[in-house]
């Protein structure tokens, strides 16, 4: 059974896309790629969506971009993370977290003391 594809909280595109770079320099496809391969295709991330994504990022100067010639010998443009995106990287998972565990706790709720 394939599973799913999952619709995007406010937000979680930016932490998936921080994460992914956090792990190694890539161009925009191949950040698609990692996030689709991690998450066994749950998570598609759309052209339309990955590169306004990028370009906040950038502006925000949470990643840097440069233009590079790739191993197959065309120009592509190349994202790393900087030192604030590992910063906000780690801000944006801690908050994840948060967010993970009161939803869990909805979900799973102790049972009242009498």
């Amino acid at each position: 059974m394939k599973p799913s594809r999952v619709e995007f909280l406010q937000g979680t595109l930016d932490m998936l896309v921080l994460r992914t770079l956090a792990l190694r320099p890539l161009h925009g496809y191949g950040i698609a790629q990692a996030i689709r391969q991690t998450t066994d295709a749950a998570i598609q991330v759309e052209a339309g969506s990955l590169y306004p994504a990028l370009q906040r990022l950038e502006l925000q100067c949470l990643v840097t971009a440069r233009w590079e010639v790739s191993e197959r010998n065309r120009r592509t443009r190349i994202y790393r993370l900087t030192a604030a995106g590992r910063k906000r990287l780690h801000a944006e998972v801690s908050r994840w977290e948060s967010f993970v565990q009161a939803v869990t706790q909805v979900l799973h709720p102790k049972p009242a003391e009498e």
